[in-house]
C-alpha cells in the first residue's frame, strides 16, 4: 500500500487548508449568526465562500475520476485529505459543494440518471445552484434493512403516484431544496424482497409534499440543513421521473451509500484531529493546581491514546479508498464497513476527551466539540447503524472459514 500523494493532491490539500484557515475558521461566528436570523435559509455568507471556492477551482473533489466529465479526476483516495480538511468544520464541506446529501444525489445522477435527469437537476446541483435530499428513512419501520421501506410508488397512466411518511430526511428543511430522491415499493409483493424498490425524482414543491416538521439531533435542529419529517399525500410526478427503472432502488441505494458512508470516515476523522489540536492546546494553556494541565499524567494519556486512535482510523480510512479505487466498491465493503463502525466511534472518544479537558466550555457554544460530539454519535445510525453493518461484516467473515462438517 502506498499512501504517498502526489503533487497535484499535495498541493490541492494545501489550497483548501489555507482557504479554511482564511474564510471559513474566521467566519464560524458569522454563519452560525446568519443561520440563527434565518434559519432554513443559505446564509449570505455560505453563499459568498462558495464563490470563492468556485473561483479558485476547489470544486467538487468528491466525484471520482471514473465518472467521466463531471469529476474533477480524483480517486477516493486522493479526496480522503481533502475531506478530513473540511470535517474540522462542520458546514465546511458545502463551501466546496462536497457535502451530505448532495454528494450522494449527484453520484446517484451521474452513474443512474438519464441524459434529462442529468440536465434537470445534476447539472444545477454540480454548479451549487441547489440543494437536494435522499428520502429513505421512515418511523415506522426498521429503516436500517431498506426492504421494510413502506412508502408507495405506484403507475398510474403516464404519472407515478406517491404516498407514504418518511424522517430525519437531511436538508429537505432547507428553502434552496429543489429535488428529492424518494425511495418506496413499486412492487411489494414480489416474491424477491430486493426488487421491490424504487428511486424516483420529486420536486420539493409537487402538490402533496408536506415538510412538517424538522426533526432535532441532541437539541440541534442542524439548520439550515435540517431533518425533515416529509409526508407524501398522493404526490403525483411524470413516470420520466424514475430513476434506472422499477425495481432498482435496492441496487441504486447500495451503489449510493458505500461511497457516502466513507465520506462521512473521512469527515470524522478531520473532526478528531481537530479536537485533537484543541485538547494540546488547553493543556498547554491551562493551568490547574498551581502547574500547565500538560504536566497531569492522564492528560498526557488523553492526547497519546487521541493520537493513536486517530492514525489507525486515518489508515483503515486510506486503505478502504484504495481499494475502492483499485477493485471497487463491492470488493472494498468489508473494509468500509469496517471504517464505519470504527470512524465515529473513535471521533466519540477523542471529542469526548477533548470536552473533559476543556471543562464547562466543553459543552457550551463556545467550541464546536458539543455540536461535534452530537453530530458524531448521529453517524453511528446513519447509513447503516453500528449493529448493522458489525452483523452482516460478522456473518461474511466467518462464512469465510465455514466447513463442510459445519
Amino acid at each position: 500500500m502506498d499512501f504517498e500523494y502526489n503533487d497535484k493532491v499535495k498541493n490541492l490539500v494545501q489550497q483548501v487548508r489555507d482557504f479554511m484557515d482564511e474564510y471559513i475558521y474566521p467566519n464560524e461566528q458569522l454563519f452560525h449568526d446568519q443561520v440563527k436570523a434565518e434559519p432554513w435559509v443559505t446564509p449570505p455568507i455560505m453563499e459568498e465562500l462558495k464563490a470563492k471556492a468556485k473561483e479558485k477551482g476547489l470544486w467538487n473533489f468528491f466525484l471520482p475520476k471514473s465518472y467521466g466529465e463531471y469529476s474533477p479526476g480524483l480517486t477516493t483516495l486522493e479526496y480522503a485529505p481533502l475531506a478530513e480538511e473540511m470535517g474540522k468544520v462542520m458546514w465546511a464541506s458545502e463551501v466546496f459543494n462536497c457535502a451530505a446529501p448532495d454528494t450522494g444525489n449527484m453520484e446517484v445522477l451521474a452513474k443512474y440518471g438519464n441524459e434529462q435527469q442529468k440536465k434537470q437537476w445534476l447539472e444545477p446541483l454540480l454548479n451549487g445552484e441547489i440543494r437536494s435530499a435522499f428520502a429513505m428513512t421512515e418511523p415506522e419501520v426498521a429503516s436500517s434493512d431498506a426492504t421494510n421501506i413502506e412508502t408507495r410508488i405506484e403507475r398510474d397512466g403516464d404519472d407515478y403516484v406517491i404516498n407514504g411518511k418518511k424522517f430525519y430526511i437531511s436538508g429537505a428543511c432547507r428553502k434552496s431544496c429543489e429535488i428529492m430522491i424518494v425511495m418506496g415499493k413499486t412492487d411489494p409483493d414480489n416474491s424477491n424482497r430486493y426488487v421491490q424498490q424504487s428511486q424516483i425524482l420529486v420536486p420539493t414543491n409537487t402538490p402533496g409534499v408536506k415538510i412538517t416538521r424538522p426533526m432535532t439531533v441532541f437539541g440541534y435542529d442542524d439548520a439550515p440543513e435540517g431533518h425533515a419529517e416529509v409526508i407524501f399525500e398522493n404526490v403525483r410526478v411524470p413516470a420520466e421521473n424514475i430513476i434506472l427503472g422499477e425495481g432498482r432502488g435496492f441496487e441504486i441505494a447500495q451503489g449510493r451509500l458505500g461511497p457516502g458512508r466513507i465520506h462521512h470516515c473521512m469527515r470524522s476523522i478531520g473532526a478528531a484531529q481537530r479536537a485533537l489540536e484543541m485538547m494540546a492546546k488547553r493543556a498547554n494553556e491551562r493551568v490547574v493546581f498551581g502547574r500547565p494541565m500538560i504536566k497531569q499524567q492522564s492528560v498526557r494519556e488523553d492526547i497519546a491514546r487521541s493520537a493513536c486512535q486517530i492514525e489507525q482510523a486515518r489508515l483503515m480510512t486510506l486503505k478502504a479508498a484504495q481499494k475502492m479505487d483499485e477493485a471497487g466498491n463491492k470488493a472494498a465493503k468489508d473494509l468500509i464497513a469496517m471504517i464505519k463502525i470504527v470512524a465515529p466511534n473513535m471521533a466519540l472518544d477523542v471529542i469526548d476527551r477533548a470536552i473533559q479537558i476543556h471543562g464547562a466550555v466543553g459543552v457550551s457554544q463556545d467550541t464546536f466539540l458539543a455540536h461535534m460530539f452530537a453530530g458524531q454519535r448521529t453517524l453511528r445510525l446513519a447509513d447503516g447503524p453500528d449493529q448493522v453493518h458489525m452483523m452482516q461484516l460478522g456473518r461474511d467473515i466467518a462464512k469465510r472459514f465455514e466447513t463442510a462438517e459445519s
